[in-house]
């Protein structure tokens, strides 16, 4: 697991602090994750290839393509990008608020309070059902469950986490 800061710096550079999570009860480290020289920024695995990373890219490609400052317009949002577009959506409406003098939401004004996110990069294979409704369905209940197995144990929820 990844806990991954990304600060800005100014209005086109970024720094990102990255903390690795490694489990020591099952005793494995993955070679890609102590050698941080075959890594690109952000803690990416390159692709293996150019012509890879065109017709697989990454998130490491998508930052790396993008120019300093976005220019939405020339996006090509797919559906993958709901996540992203609410994002944003959210993002807008907490500046709105602010201009308005008021909190945007889901401020915690409590310093000592230690903010659950309980987001991962669990990614899971399914065949494909073949009714739309049913895949929609099995993703829904397949993520229903995922998410009840994070919240049953979640992680850097302890006194050190707070330290």
């Amino acid at each position: 697991m990844l806990s991954r800061y990304v600060v800005p710096q100014d209005d086109t550079n970024t720094m990102f602090i990255e903390l690795r999570h490694v489990s020591e009860t099952e005793g494995v480290t993955p070679a890609w994750w102590a050698d941080r020289t075959i890594m690109v920024p952000g803690g990416q695995l390159p692709a293996d290839s150019y012509e890879a990373g065109q017709r697989q890219p990454g998130d490491y490609e998508a930052q790396v393509s993008q120019r300093p400052i976005a220019i939405h317009g020339l996006e090509h949002i797919g559906a993958t990008d709901r996540g992203v577009m609410m994002f944003r959506n959210q993002t807008r409406r907490g500046i709105r608020a602010v201009q308005a003098g008021r909190d945007p939401a889901g401020l915690c004004r409590d310093a000592g309070m230690v903010i659950p996110t309980y987001c991962n990069d669990t990614v899971t294979r399914m065949a494909p059902d073949g009714d739309p409704a049913t895949d929609r369905r099995l993703m829904r209940e397949t993520g229903r469950r995922l998410a009840e197995s994070y919240l049953k144990a979640p992680p850097l929820l302890t006194s050190t986490a707070i330290g």
